[in-house]
Formats: C-alpha cells, sequence, structure tokens
C-alpha cells in the first residue's frame, strides 16, 4: 500500500467483465469561515480546529459544518472551541476560558463525554477532557456503543452526515502518506490460505498474551443503512482485548465474551466474506480487531470506491495465479473484498488481472478458488513485522505524516 495505485479501472459490461467500477473524486469544496456569516462563531470555532491537518480533517467545507451544527448544540459549541486534542483540560480550565460558572459547563462536558462526543479521561475530580478528531476518532466513539435497535433518530443523522462528509473525498489529501494503523490477520478456514504465516499472523496467537475479551457492533456497517447502503453481513463483530476490552465492558460499550467466544465470532465473520484486521502495535496492555467488509468499512472504501491507499499495513501475504489452471470463472473476483482482481468470463476470450497495489492478502480469492486450484497465497519478501510499541509506531511515521501535514495545510 506504499504506492498510488493505478487509475486503471474497468466498468461491468454486462456479465462478461467482474471487477471494480469507476473510482469516485474528489468533490470537497474547501471553504473559509468568513464564507459562513450566519454560522454562530463556535461552530466556526469548533471546525477550524476539527479541519487540522494534524488531525487528519476535512477542510472547512459545507459538509463539515452541517456535521458540526448537528453534533453539537451552540451551547455545547462554546464550551468545545476551549478544548485542545493533544492536553486534556479540566471543566474548571474551560469554565475560566469562556468566561462562565463552572457550574454551568461541567455538566455540558460530562454530557458530551457520555455521548462520547468528545474525550474525558480520568476521576470525576480529576478529570480532563479532549477534543476527537472527526475520523478515526468521533464517529467510531459516537456509535461505538450503540445497538442497531437502539440507534435514535439523532445518530441515524449523525450517520448521514459523516457519510456525506466521507463521501466529498476529503481523506484522499492524507491517502499517500497514510499511517499503516491495522494489519490484516487470517483467522478459521482462511488460515489454510496461509500456510507460512507467522505466530504474529496469527488471531489465535495474539489473544494468548491477554486474559480479558470484550465484542461490540460494527460502527461502519451499522451506520449504513441510515444512508441507503448496507450489506446485511454480521454486525457484532468489532473486539477488544485487555486493557481496552476492561475500559469497553465497563462502560458498556462491549459485552464480555470468551477467548473462544471471539474467536468463533471471528471465524463466522469469515464466513461471510469478511477481513479481519487489528491494530498494527504490538501492544501488551490491549488490542482491538475490526472484521470488515469492501463496501461499508470506511478504510477499505477508501480503496475499493477512491482508488487510493488507506491506514491499511502493506499486506505479508499475495496471491499468484496459475493462467493454465484458471477457468475464469470470476469466483476470484466477486469474492476480493477490495475490488484488486478483474476478471473477463468470456469463454473464448477470458483474462485475469490482478491489481496487487489494491490487495491486502486476505486468501479469501483462495478460498472462492476451490475448484480449480489456480491461486496460491506466497509469502511477500520484504514485509515487515508490526511494530513492538506505539512509541515506534510514531517514531516511525511522524515525520511523513508532518510532511504531509504541512503540504495539506498549505494547499488549504
Amino acid at each position: 500500500m506504499d504506492q498510488t495505485p493505478t487509475n486503471r479501472r474497468v466498468i461491468q459490461v454486462g456479465k462478461s467483465i467482474i471487477g471494480p467500477v469507476e473510482p469516485r473524486q474528489k468533490t470537497v469544496r474547501a471553504r473559509k469561515p468568513g464564507d459562513y456569516p450566519h454560522v454562530p462563531a463556535p461552530y466556526l470555532d469548533v471546525a477550524r480546529k476539527l479541519s487540522s491537518p494534524l488531525l487528519m480533517g476535512p477542510p472547512i467545507c459545507d459538509e463539515l459544518i452541517a456535521f458540526l451544527r448537528h453534533t453539537f448544540t451552540e451551547e455545547e459549541a462554546g464550551a468545545v472551541r476551549h478544548l485542545g486534542a493533544m492536553k486534556g483540560r479540566t471543566a474548571a480550565d474551560i469554565a475560566r476560558a469562556a468566561q462562565r460558572p463552572l457550574d454551568e459547563i461541567e455538566p455540558i462536558l460530562e454530557g458530551l463525554a457520555k455521548k462520547r462526543a468528545i474525550a474525558g479521561d480520568g476521576p470525576a475530580e480529576k478529570r480532563r477532557f479532549k477534543l476527537l478528531p472527526v475520523m478515526p476518532g468521533m464517529f467510531e466513539m459516537v456509535l461505538i456503543g450503540e445497538s442497531p435497535d437502539a440507534m435514535t433518530d439523532w445518530h441515524r443523522r449523525f450517520a448521514e452526515l459523516l457519510e456525506a462528509l466521507f463521501e466529498t473525498g476529503y481523506t484522499l489529501d492524507y491517502a499517500d502518506h497514510s499511517a499503516p494503523f491495522v494489519r490484516y490477520l487470517p483467522v478459521g478456514g482462511v488460515l489454510s490460505a496461509h500456510p507460512a504465516a507467522l505466530p504474529s499472523d496469527q488471531l489465535e496467537v495474539v489473544l494468548d498474551r491477554y486474559d480479558k475479551f470484550g465484542v461490540g457492533y460494527c460502527q461502519c456497517r451499522m451506520s449504513t443503512p441510515p444512508t441507503g447502503r448496507g450489506c446485511g453481513r454480521p454486525l457484532e463483530v468489532c473486539t477488544a482485548m485487555g486493557t481496552w476490552a476492561e475500559v469497553g465492558i465497563e462502560a458498556g460499550w462491549l459485552r464480555s465474551v470468551s477467548k473462544q467466544g471471539l474467536l468463533e465470532i471471528k471465524r463466522e465473520a469469515e464466513t461471510h466474506g469478511l477481513v479481519n484486521f487489528i491494530v498494527n502495535v504490538e501492544s501488551a496492555k490491549g488490542q482491538a480487531s475490526c472484521s470488515c467488509c469492501g463496501c461499508c468499512c470506511k478504510a477499505m472504501r477508501q480503496v475499493t470506491e477512491f482508488n487510493a491507499p488507506a491506514m491499511l499495513a502493506p499486506p505479508h501475504f499475495m496471491p499468484r495465479f496459475d493462467a493454465a489452471k484458471c477457468t475464469h470463472c470470476g469466483r476470484c473476483a466477486r469474492a476480493c473484498p477490495m475490488g484488486a482482481i478483474t476478471v473477463n468470463t468470456d469463454r473464448d476470450q477470458g483474462t485475469l488481472d490482478h491489481q496487487p497495489v489494491r490487495c491486502i492478502g486476505c486468501g479469501l480469492c483462495k478460498l472462492a478458488c476451490d475448484k480449480s486450484q489456480a491461486i496460491e497465497m506466497q509469502p511477500v519478501p520484504d514485509y515487515r513485522l508490526p511494530y513492538k510499541s506505539w512509541l515506534s509506531f510514531l517514531l516511525g511515521n511522524a515525520p511523513r505524516l508532518l510532511t504531509t501535514s504541512w503540504k495539506v495545510w498549505r494547499s488549504r
């Protein structure tokens, strides 16, 4: 995923071509705060902060303003405008900055933290509040504790406005230098497609480090039905381990499961064509794993719809296709969640095209090709092991992230 995918895409023609469609283009229109004379100042101040390239934020635009006006009341925005994203501030700090009584500001901040629109850390007497980025951040946290049956009209509208913001393509500003935040892990049946998988490649081995496990609903798939999308695949598949699970279970975002129960959830997810990702850091305290689809997952959609790299680490395995065995049935292309395979199923002119820069090495194509056995998964020679700590992750990615942030800031 280190290089930009080619722009050559194939549009499906009848039933002879199976593959990806034309990519979306960036449509966001960057504006200035002065372009919104009728929007209250607190919203514009929050928009300035959330548009920061250091937070991978969108530019100030109509979609961002609409999103913020729904997420916060004007009074809430008046408090949020004084928050920072790096260093937390106490309610007393915010009250002084807003020049308002503490007994008015504190309930506002606590309410927003309970709604998870901002971060609130620490015990009540020392609680500090921080600004959350739009995505990843606010999007995931607001929806993480909800269930499909409990989603309110407010949450549905929140999902619609976030989707409208995502579809502007603003994430393309960060595509060339996104940090490899998550990596793919084979589980269950797919593991058989990766015979040379290292222990760090296997979820069963990773789970041995922890004794606490939790599961919650997928925020991406839960947010798509209100927008007219959705694929109907399993929802209760987002999992956490270690201290991350403890926090989520205690807060009511996750339900407790056993290690075996978590593995069963992940194996079932794979049978529905979902791919299992895990944070690309060998954290001893906590971990998280999503089970994603190319049609709903925001990180995967940056590739499947916008034809650009996302926060996905380069794969450890890649498929090798045996032209002599390939029958051009198209099963591999249908199974590929990334649109990395295009097949012409014409009986006389069958062809197969694989785009490595779109491939995550999940092996679903090999499982789909069980009859002809025309696909084998082979290790990538220059594969990089996951980061050993969050410090090594930050040190390894800080230079290019700062460079990208500078370029985005200048372009806006």
